[in-house]
């Protein structure tokens, strides 16, 4: 009898230590977005829930007014502040810039891309930033560079491609299409080397696959407690064991690509023609550049150039195959006008795509000292701010009661001319000084591959087949686009 009471009696101090820190917590917690359990935090309802992450954190925005707080479980430091509010995504990203910072945290996650411009903070982001500027702005060989490449791949890949695919009358999947394209085109333009993986075969190539698997990984070290995958590291299982060979596979093609562009290089006379493609750029415009340099660049180059104009097309060409009404219009441009940059409408519908599936869903930011965000919220040093990217273009605060509709009109004004849109409410580029240098570049290749294949094919996309976002931080369809394409006149 005397055991019994005394399990009884430490059960119950059990439950009442466990309310206290329950209440303690709930206390100390402004604005919760989910549902908080004891130890656990709020990763139970966010797990639960991970099948549609990007909607399920946009509605607990919405019940918040656009910023809340996600406690982590007590043994992980995952605590952060989320937001939608464009207020706080302008004080973060460019009036207070200073103050907040990859941090640490971000660049652990990311260790494997190594130091590249995408991961780097202080002094050696700046290096990094002016390197790429002169390379980007100064200079105009980039963008011609592009032009040239994309207009060839296009006339002698894609249209051949998809002129097979239409006489075969199957179905296709337009998000693999646009991955190998733009995987075939990062590698052109970082060293001019082209690996082919957009023919009519469909070739299985390894590093590509590859860096997509890596991308899948990196969402996760993002969404589990830190303590866990590092221990999943330590004793090689689980994701970060899956993770080795991929990385392996894409860190050797890069070092591969590095030895060859080295070669190539040492052997090239005067009157050879100039190499334009990154690596010689970086390589001319650096002096001792290493091959670590290189590396990190060919990584940050992929993180930023492949998978996100695959992400902003394949969601592109869905919702214009389901407005008739846009693709009508857009057609009717294309045979009007053949200056790219004057495409208006075209570059209006790419902008409301990718507002409202923006490649790259969240940001993530951290504090080096104590502020307080436009919001009210106090930021402690450390504390993780997380922008919602997604959820910022779907917020009828800034995008007003039709934000859910896909219309590119809102975004011309009443002269014809593109709607300048602040870059803290439209951070699908950043904002502030880590805006993106490549966006230009960016709608100068999506306008040329759209404009190919609207003006040649009807893409409808295949009843029933199932549409939702991948787990991964880059915002790509989980199960491809399937579409049926038809030849047009």
């Amino acid at each position: 009898m005397l055991q019994l009471n005394t399990i009884v009696a430490g059960f119950a101090a059990a439950v009442i230590f466990v309310l206290y820190y329950y209440r303690q917590r709930r206390s100390c917690c402004r604005d919760p977005l989910f549902t908080e359990w004891p130890v656990l935090g709020m990763l139970p309802p966010l797990v639960c829930n991970m099948w549609r992450y990007h909607d399920y954190v946009k509605e607990a925005l919405r019940r918040q007014a656009g910023t809340g707080n996600f406690i982590g479980p007590s043994f992980a430091r995952m605590n952060s502040i989320i937001t939608c509010d464009p207020m706080n995504a302008h004080h973060v990203l460019s009036k207070n810039f200073g103050n907040y910072c990859k941090g640490p945290v971000f660049r652990n996650i990311f260790k494997l891309f190594g130091d590249s411009i995408f991961t780097a903070d202080s002094d050696a982001w700046k290096h990094q930033r002016a390197l790429y500027h002169s390379l980007f702005v100064k200079t105009k060989c980039l963008e011609k560079l592009l032009e040239r490449i994309v207009q060839m791949k296009v006339e002698t890949c894609l249209v051949p491609v998809l002129d097979h695919v239409e006489r075969q009358t199957v179905d296709v999947d337009l998000q693999d299409v646009f991955d190998r394209l733009t995987f075939d085109l990062t590698c052109s333009i970082l060293s001019g080397s082209d690996p082919k993986s957009l023919a009519i075969d469909f070739p299985e190539v390894e590093c590509k696959r590859a860096f997509n698997r890596l991308e899948e990984f990196i969402f996760y070290r993002h969404v589990v407690p830190g303590r866990i995958w590092k221990l999943q590291r330590w004793l090689r299982i689980g994701v970060d064991k899956k993770m080795a060979e991929p990385f392996e596979a894409f860190d050797r093609f890069l070092g591969e690509t590095i030895a060859t562009k080295r070669a190539e290089m040492s052997q090239k006379n005067e009157t050879k023609k100039q190499e334009n493609d990154m690596l010689s750029l970086i390589m001319k415009g650096e002096e001792h550049v290493d091959d670590k340099f290189l590396r990190d660049a060919g990584f940050g180059i992929f993180l930023a150039g492949k998978g996100t104009i695959t992400s902003a097309l394949t969601w592109f060409f869905w919702l214009v195959a389901a407005n008739p009404s846009v693709e009508a219009k857009i057609i009717q441009e294309i045979k009007q006008v053949k200056e790219l940059k004057k495409q208006v409408y075209l570059h209006a519908a790419l902008c409301e795509a990718v507002r409202l599936y923006p490649p790259v869903p969240y940001v993530r930011r951290q504090a080096v000292i104590r502020d307080m965000l436009p919001s009210g919220h106090d930021i402690s040093p450390r504390t993780a701010i997380i922008l919602s990217v997604y959820a910022m273009g779907r917020c009828e605060k800034i995008w007003g009661k039709d934000c859910l509709e896909f219309k590119p009109e809102r975004w011309i004004s009443e002269r014809g001319g593109i709607v300048h849109m602040p870059s803290y409410k439209f951070i699908s580029f950043n904002a502030g000084p880590r805006t993106c240098m490549g966006k230009d570049l960016a709608f100068i290749q999506m306008k040329m591959i759209a404009t190919a294949i609207l003006k040649n094919y009807h893409v409808r996309a295949v009843e029933g087949h199932p549409v939702s976002p991948m787990l991964s931080i880059v915002l790509l369809m989980k199960n491809g686009l399937k579409v049926r394409l038809t030849k047009r006149g």
